[in-house]
C-alpha cells in the first residue's frame, strides 16, 4: 500500500507546526503491482527494490543519477505475533530532490509513530533530518524492545526453575535469536550512521542536525551494549539450564540403577532355588515364605547400601569428625627443666 503524506510537521514544544518542504510516499506492505508502480511512477532501479525486499540486506547508502538511495534495518514484530519473536527489516529510502520514498515489505513500528506524527524534537524539516529523525526512533524502540526482551527472559527463567518443559526452553531460543537480530541491525545502522557524517551528498542542513546524529550514534551504541549483555546473559543461562537438565537424567539414571542392583539379590535367590536339584529346605510347606523374606530384605539392604541418604550421611559424619579433630585443644609440651634451674 502507498499513501502520499505532505504533513511531515515539527512538534517542538513551544515552536509552531510547519509543514516540511518535501513528499513523503510511504510504501508499506507493498505488492507486485505497488512495486510496478514504484518503478515506472517513480524511477527507481528494480535492482535496488530486489535489494529492500530481501530480508538480510545490510544497512548502507549509495548514489544514482536521480536520487540518494538508503537501506537502514528497523524493528518489527512477527506476524503470528505468538511468543517473542521480534526480528529486523530492511528499509528503503529513496531522496529526490522535493520527494522522500520509504519502502518496507512489512509494517514497522517506527513508520507507523511517523505516520501518525507520534514523534517530538526531531528534525523532520528536510530530507536529510527526516533520515536521521527515522535512525533516531528506531534507536528507541530498538532499546524499548530489548528492555521488554530481558523482562520476558526473566519471566521464563522463574518458569524454568519450576518446571523445565520443552516450551519454555524455546521461547529462550527465539530470545537468542531476536537478540541476534537486533545486535546484528544495530551494528549495520551504527556504520551507515557513522558514514553520514562523511560523505559530501548527504548535507545536514545545521549544526543541530549534527549534534542530533552524534547524540544517535551514541544512542545506538548503548543498545547494541545492551543486546551484547542480554545475549551474553542468555548463553551462560541456557548453559546453567543445560547441565542442569543432564544433572537430572544422571540421577535419574543412577536411581534406576540402584533398583536394577537391589534387584539382583532376590533374583539370585529365586534362581538358585528354581535349579532342579536337592536343595535345603525344599521339602518344607513353608519354605516360599522364608525365601520370599530372604528376596525382600536383600532388596531392602541392597537399596540402602547403595542409597544416597547413607552416603549423604557418611560424608556428614566424615566432614564432622575431621572438624572435631581440627578443633580439639592440643596438649602443651612441658619444657624439661635443667640441672641449673
Amino acid at each position: 500500500m502507498i499513501t502520499i503524506r505532505n504533513n511531515v510537521v515539527s512538534t517542538n514544544p513551544g515552536d509552531p507546526s510547519a509543514e516540511a518542504s518535501y513528499t513523503w510516499v510511504d510504501a508499506r506492505n507493498i505488492n507486485r503491482d505497488d512495486i510496478t508502480l514504484l518503478e515506472e511512477q517513480y524511477t527507481i532501479s528494480s535492482e535496488l527494490l530486489a535489494d529492500i525486499m530481501d530480508q538480510d540486506e545490510q544497512s548502507r547508502i549509495e548514489r544514482e543519477d536521480d536520487y540518494v538511495a538508503l537501506i537502514v534495518r528497523l524493528p518489527a514484530l512477527a506476524d503470528d505475533c505468538k511468543g517473542i519473536n521480534q526480528y529486523a527489516v530492511p528499509l528503503g529510502i529513496v531522496l529526490y530532490k522535493d520527494t522522500v520514498i520509504t519502502i518496507c515489505q512489512s509494517d514497522s513500528i517506527v513508520l507507523e509513530d511517523f505516520s501518525k506524527n507520534r514523534f517530538r524534537q526531531y528534525p523532520v524539516e528536510t530530507k536529510e533530518g527526516f533520515v536521521i529523525s527515522i535512525l533516531g526512533r528506531a534507536v528507541m524502540v530498538y532499546i524499548r524492545l530489548l528492555k521488554y526482551i530481558n523482562r520476558q527472559k526473566t519471566l521464563v527463567e522463574e518458569q524454568l526453575q519450576k518446571s523445565i518443559m520443552n516450551y519454555e526452553l524455546i521461547q529462550l531460543l527465539q530470545i537468542q535469536k531476536s537478540l541476534v537480530y537486533f545486535s546484528t541491525s544495530l551494528s549495520t545502522n551504527e556504520a551507515l550512521m557513522e558514514r553520514l557524517l562523511k560523505i559530501p551528498y548527504f548535507k545536514l542542513a545545521s549544526e543541530e542536525e549534527r549534534d542530533f546524529l552524534d547524540d544517535i550514534i551514541t544512542d545506538n551504541k548503548q543498545a547494541i551494549e545492551m543486546a551484547n549483555i542480554y545475549t551474553t546473559i542468555l548463553t551462560g543461562t541456557m548453559d546453567a539450564f543445560a547441565s542442569v537438565i543432564g544433572n537430572n537424567m544422571n540421577v535419574i539414571m543412577k536411581r534406576l540403577t540402584i533398583i536394577s542392583i537391589a534387584l539382583m539379590f532376590p533374583t539370585f535367590i529365586v534362581s538358585f532355588y528354581g535349579m532342579n536339584i536337592e536343595l535345603p529346605f525344599m521339602h518344607q510347606a513353608n519354605a516360599w515364605v522364608w525365601a520370599l523374606s530372604i528376596c525382600g530384605v536383600s532388596a531392602f539392604l541392597g537399596g540402602w547400601m547403595l542409597s544416597d541418604r547413607r552416603n549423604q550421611r557418611l560424608i556428614q559424619r566424615s566432614v564432622q569428625s575431621n572438624r572435631l579433630l581440627e578443633n580439639k585443644p592440643k596438649k602443651k609440651k612441658r619444657k624439661k627443666r635443667s640441672l641449673a634451674d
